[in-house]
């Protein structure tokens, strides 16, 4: 078969929207599979329902990457997106013709900086990572490049502010609290740093929108196990095939005029540009997030060990829906269709017939998530009503539950058992640490310790009126009817 190329669609008469030729609007920090199916798919719409008819310059953040294979492809790839979608199995295909280039700064250091002298460049796009927004101060001016992306950021902006030229709209999409933010505190740090005139400084802040963003779609990437067999369908070799779920959502944190250069309101895409993305941070942390930690523990040890599965058993999945629009939903500001409307696409994604997520994969550092997305839910829900919320509370003592089966240290974790089955808990040493100290205590001392654990929770927990008679309530009932009973008879 024929590597993908313009030519081999054309060969292959491929009936599929195409853009082969449009000057290079937007500048990607990031090739990776992420931004390829989530951001790339967004633009290549914009492209064909609202002529944006731009193109995306990519470069490698680190010096291994995909540039040589993006490259032989001509910028082309396959995209599939694949899941359900009002109950109904959906898998669609999508050849992404957006990307121009992809650039290797390591290897060729002025292709990059060329690009500042570019005057319909427009926007910058990253995700380089949790890690990605990170100051290092070993890097300079001069480095060719810089080894942090804020370094090469700021280079690259000094060369556009040498050139005379507008600024851009930068769009972060790492995985971090006020990505935009922080991504500009940097800059100012190299600014300083490397003693840059303060007309720069000024030209920074004044010239360039640097927006915070929230971005929200699961990203499988590449098919290993099923790329042959893709291929062959195809007709053509695809070395950067990538596959996402079908929803997608972009949160995009700057002025309204954002829109009149990024058109995504006419192409009718699931991106809006808000003053706060904090509401929708909270959404998707509260309801999606919160909705896997409330529930996959409790589900692994009622005998599940894929998220799929669990939205095909009654219990399971009633828990998860009553706790989400019960208990959740209440406590959230956003209107309450646009809640309802995220907590049904939710359901649909965790039914996903693509993805075999794995519950234990999700258990990872559970305490630390079970305090970031679920007790927020818990304590707001106690001042509204002031009353506890029962399955979140009993949520807790899953969590417990699913902690203090762990009786044997392993390599990095303790070991439990479900069954026959043995487990792994992954998480902090220190907490490893802790309930291995207090594996042989009862059921009402196990839940007294880690309650009043205030490096776990603060006082929060412990200070909550009948939380900890509640929770060691419910324990007392997992070990008594087991924990599939125990799940039904709290939704009683």
């Amino acid at each position: 078969m024929k590597l993908l190329s313009y030519n081999t669609l054309k060969e292959n008469n491929y009936d599929g929207y195409i853009l082969e030729n449009a000057p290079e609007k937007v500048l990607q920090f990031g090739e990776g599979n992420f931004l390829r199916a989530f951001v790339n798919h967004f633009i290549d719409e914009m492209n064909e329902k609202a002529g944006f008819n731009g193109k995306v310059v990519v470069t490698q953040p680190i010096a291994q990457g995909l540039a040589n294979m993006i490259n032989d492809q001509e910028g082309l790839y396959t995209l599939f997106l694949r899941g359900s979608e009002n109950g109904q199995k959906v898998n669609k295909k999508r050849v992404i013709s957006c990307i121009s280039r992809c650039l290797n700064p390591y290897d060729d250091y002025d292709a990059l900086m060329e690009c500042a002298s570019n005057p319909e460049l427009r926007f910058i796009v990253s995700n380089t990572t949790e890690a990605g927004i990170t100051y290092d101060s070993s890097c300079q001016l001069d480095d060719m490049p810089a080894s942090s992306f804020p370094g090469k950021l700021t280079a690259f902006l000094y060369k556009r502010y040498q050139n005379k030229l507008p600024g851009f709209i930068i769009l972060s999409c790492e995985l971090i609290d006020h990505n935009g933010d922080e991504l500009r505190k940097c800059v100012h740090q190299y600014i300083d740093q490397w003693g840059l005139d303060n007309d720069f400084r000024l030209w920074v802040d004044k010239d360039n929108i640097f927006c915070s963003t929230l971005v929200d779609r699961i990203v499988p990437g590449y098919p290993r196990s099923e790329a042959e067999a893709i291929c062959n369908e195809l007709g053509y070799k695809d070395n950067l095939i990538d596959t996402a779920e079908c929803f997608g959502f972009w949160v995009i944190e700057g002025p309204q005029s954002i829109k009149d250069e990024f058109p995504v309101d006419i192409a009718g895409l699931p991106i809006i540009v808000v003053d706060d993305v904090t509401p929708y941070k909270q959404r998707k942390v509260r309801i999606l997030n919160g909705a896997h930690t409330s529930f996959i523990m409790a589900a692994y040890l009622a005998g599940q060990d894929i998220v799929r599965n669990c939205m095909e058993d009654d219990v399971i999945k009633s828990f998860m829906n009553k706790t989400i629009y019960d208990e959740v939903i209440p406590t959230l500001e956003l209107p309450k269709d646009n809640l309802m409307q995220f907590a049904s696409d939710v359901s649909d994604r965790f039914a996903n017939p693509f993805i075999d997520h794995q519950l234990l994969s999700i258990s990872l550092n559970s305490t630390s998530k079970w305090k970031a997305r679920c007790m927020p839910s818990l304590l707001e829900y106690y001042k509204k009503t002031n009353e506890l919320p029962k399955l979140l509370t009993f949520s807790f003592a899953a969590y417990i539950a699913f902690y203090h089966n762990g009786k044997e240290k392993g390599d990095g974790c303790l070991l439990a058992q479900r069954g026959v089955d043995t487990y792994k808990i992954m998480d902090d040493q220190w907490v490893l640490d802790f309930y291995y100290d207090n594996k042989d205590l009862n059921d009402a001392d196990i839940a007294k310790a880690v309650i009043n654990n205030q490096k776990m929770w603060g006082d929060e927990l412990s200070s909550l009126p009948g939380f900890t008679d509640e929770v060691i309530n419910n324990l007392t009932m997992i070990n008594e009817l087991g924990m599939y009973e125990a799940l039904k008879k709290v939704q009683m």
